[in-house]
């Protein structure tokens, strides 16, 4: 399965994919913010980047932009509660997907599966 970096400030949000993702035989690690996020991005390259787009530090747009300026085949999914009018925006600027929270755990697990199944 999959390795999958979680960048999200909402610890509920962080625990709950991780439970989802990792419940469906993916590795999961998690950041705290959008600056951690790029770091840990950094060294230690996954298949795919789950960000929130509303966080201290870095928002997942400039997390998204920084990380494709070094690894132009980046996977990633946006998902947005508060900030959702940002969600179109994610997607230009190379975010696979976007995702409205509060979302079910199907439909992550759907996306997911679907962007991991991607050709770069």
């Amino acid at each position: 399965m999959a390795q999958i970096l979680v960048i999200d400030d909402d610890y509920s949000i962080r625990s709950a994919v991780r439970k989802v993702l990792e419940k469906e035989g993916h590795d999961v690690i998690e950041a705290l913010n959008g600056e951690e996020g790029a770091r840990m991005y950094t060294r230690f390259p996954v298949d795919l980047v789950i960000t929130d787009i509303l966080m201290p530090e870095k928002d997942g747009v400039e997390v998204l932009l920084e990380l494709r300026a070094d690894h132009p085949n980046i996977k990633a999914i946006v998902i947005s509660g508060e900030g959702q009018e940002f969600l179109p925006a994610a997607e230009e600027f190379g975010a696979l997907r976007t995702l409205s929270k509060p979302f079910r755990p199907s439909k992550l697990i759907q996306i997911v599966r679907e962007v991991l199944e991607q050709e770069n």
